[in-house]
């Protein structure tokens, strides 16, 4: 990929920018640090870029205590942003012309054309750039021309040089296509009645790591909250596709996960290089509940996961997002996970599938802080945006916490009469740790008084954690107060449901961290 570093205009290194930032989901923090990178390129200030800059720039870090070498979440987020350019330039992005790249080992934004061989003008362009097109208009690029000599020109006008390539082309196509002719022949004839030369098939799908598909859905790949791409359906067999009434949908915050669904038996081949893997299959149905349950069955590589499974019981409703996890999954000796939905008392339904790499005998740790977009703390760890809630407000603007690391990671909350349903493997005993911090009531508070103007209680799955619980009274204003709870064992379901009642005004919560116990 060539570098065309001032051959382009700054119109079309822009209108790139923003097709990447759209494809990082603009309000995501990767999509925060490409657009600060993108404007320091352009104001020619890119020898400003560093650790410091960024953590303190776009990331909220404080000027006067950031520790590049304990913090490192300049590197962490640079290292994820350069993985998800890489991923957009290999999926959606392939057929743009102009890239962009940040340098391994620098903050530097550059520019450059990938190497392609025209399509003819018939083409139709695909769906993501149809998509796209308002924010990816390029400015044409300025012709190069060149004089030639009157000696080097022909009566004909053309130049003698081009006669000659021409010619020298016929000729070469010519031996080409007698060449073809003789090789591609039957064995022992040149006839051409002779049998049909047999067909090598469709090239083999390449094993993936990771997967990320939208059931039903065959438009462009979507963006969630966390940056994750969501692609279209695909490894399926069977069933048909829909699209869900306009509605409102609780416990998650990527509505868009839930607009389609697959239903009917189906079948799901997923080519998966050999490992380790956590697969998440997302379910939400807008049907009625009715006295009569519609269930159905899944098997993963032939083995029974979930039997009489019920969406509306499992979830406790309709248009309540659910999610189911099962840890150490791995592909069948074919190479492919095998994830069958079949019939019971009514027809399956998935809206949404998704396999992480794992880790053995252990699910992935669930860190979820109470923001709107994800967190990356100072030990490189990933925060997920506030998700699996319902009810209750989030906080709209951000506090100072000046005893913590991480003064912005608990900065935010979700305050009034809430309640949470984390998903689970159900064969584990789990950690959980929630993380408070007391922003409105204290002397120097904006809601002033002190102990006893903020409690409330903590239940997880029927069982008290914490009653009576007062935050300003153990810890006092602006101050982390953790407490962390072990052994806990998940529902039927599959969930951690947290229920965060208040006894004196509202309850709240900062953070929440779920770490399975196995070993």
């Amino acid at each position: 990929m060539p570098d065309i570093s001032g051959l382009v205009s700054m119109d079309e290194e822009r209108a790139e920018l923003e097709a990447a930032i759209e494809a990082l989901g603009r309000s995501s923090r990767l999509a925060q640090l490409l657009h600060y990178i993108g404007e320091k390129h352009f104001v020619g200030q890119s020898n400003q870029l560093s650790e410091y800059t960024i953590a303190t720039e776009v990331f909220g870090r404080s000027k006067t205590t950031f520790d590049a070498s304990e913090d490192a979440i300049a590197r962490v987020e640079a290292h994820r942003l350069r993985k998800r350019l890489k991923e957009f330039y290999e999926g959606p992005g392939k057929d743009h012309s102009l890239q962009l790249t940040i340098p391994s080992g620098s903050y530097v934004l550059t520019f450059a054309l990938k190497a392609t061989t025209p399509a003819p003008a018939s083409v139709e362009p695909s769906a993501w750039n149809r998509d796209l097109a308002a924010t990816h208009r390029t400015t044409p690029r300025r012709p190069v021309s060149v004089q030639a000599t009157p000696a080097s020109v022909s009566k004909t006008g053309l130049p003698k040089i081009t006669w000659i390539v021409a010619l020298a082309g016929v000729l070469l196509c010519i031996v080409v296509v007698v060449l073809v002719i003789f090789f591609r022949a039957p064995t022992g004839t040149h006839n051409a009645a002779g049998p049909p030369v047999a067909s090598q098939g469709p090239a083999p799908v390449p094993a993936l790591t990771s997967v990320r598909l939208l059931a039903g859905y065959s438009g462009a790949p979507q963006t969630d909250s966390a940056g994750q791409v969501w692609d279209g359906d695909s490894f399926f067999t069977g069933g048909g596709a829909w699209r869900r009434p306009d509605s409102s949908i609780a416990r998650t915050r990527d509505p868009f996960m839930f607009q389609y669904w697959r239903t009917g038996d189906t079948a799901y081949n997923i080519p998966l290089r050999p490992g380790d893997y956590e697969l998440h299959l997302y379910f939400m149905t807008s049907e009625k509940s009715s006295e009569s349950l519609s269930t159905f069955t899944v098997r993963i590589n032939g083995n029974l996961v979930l039997t009489g499974f019920d969406i509306n019981s499992d979830a406790m409703g309709e248009n309540i997002a659910d999610e189911r996890i099962f840890r150490d999954v791995s592909p069948a000796a074919d190479g492919m996970l095998h994830v069958d939905f079949a019939s019971e008392r009514g027809a399956p339904k998935i809206n949404a599938i998704e396999v992480l790499p794992g880790i053995p005998h252990k699910q992935l740790p669930i860190r979820l802080v109470m923001q709107r977009t994800s967190f990356t703390d100072h030990k490189g760890q990933i925060w997920q945006p506030d998700n699996y809630y319902m009810n209750g407000r989030l906080s709209d603007q951000r506090q100072e916490i000046t005893d913590s690391s991480d003064p912005d990671l608990f900065a935010e909350e979700r305050f009034g009469h809430f309640n949470y349903a984390i998903p689970v493997d159900t064969r584990d005993r789990y950690t959980l740790i929630l993380h408070f911090v007391e922003f409105y009531f204290g002397t120097q508070a904006a809601g002033g008084g002190g102990v006893g103007n903020r409690v409330f209680k903590v239940m997880c799955n029927g069982e008290t954690l914490l009653d009576n619980f007062d935050i300003y009274k153990e810890a006092g204003s602006l101050h982390v107060l953790t407490k962390t709870f072990s052994h806990l064992k998940p529902s039927a379901q599959g969930k951690l449901n947290l229920t965060f009642e208040p006894i004196s005004n509202n309850a709240t919560v900062s953070g929440i961290e779920v770490l399975d116990e196995s070993q």
